[in-house]
């Protein structure tokens, strides 16, 4: 069974940077994808990930974090981090990572139980 576990969490002021890890663990896939979700306070989990990476490093991100987010994967480790820079208000959030065998689509059958982000004013 998969296990994804999240770190790295936590608050900042807005302008900050925070960088999130996922750890994988339980699967024997030759090629899995990752990825990040972020749920803001109040809304449900957004329905596509904010960042997400192919087994081969090829990254996708909304275009509200482009340029301040950066995804990066460790094969050998199975980890997956998320560099966030120049955070702001709109970041905050529970931030869950997930995973499915092969490449990206739009179902993730692995899920972490997410970190928390708070960006302050």
């Amino acid at each position: 069974q998969v296990q994804l576990v999240e770190s790295g969490g936590g608050s900042v002021q807005a302008g900050g940077s925070l960088t999130l890890t996922c750890a994988a663990s339980g699967f024997r896939y030759s090629r899995w994808c990752m990825a990040w979700f972020r749920q803001s306070p109040g809304k449900e989990r957004e329905g596509v990930p904010i960042a997400s990476i192919e087994h081969d490093g090829t990254s996708t991100y909304v275009d509200s974090v482009k340029g301040r987010f950066s995804i990066s994967r460790d094969n050998a480790k199975k980890t997956m981090s998320l560099q966030m820079n120049s955070l702001n208000l709109d970041d905050r959030g529970t931030y869950y990572c997930a995973l499915e065998g092969g490449d990206c689509g739009p179902a993730f059958g692995a899920w972490g139980q997410g970190t928390q982000v708070t960006v302050s004013s």
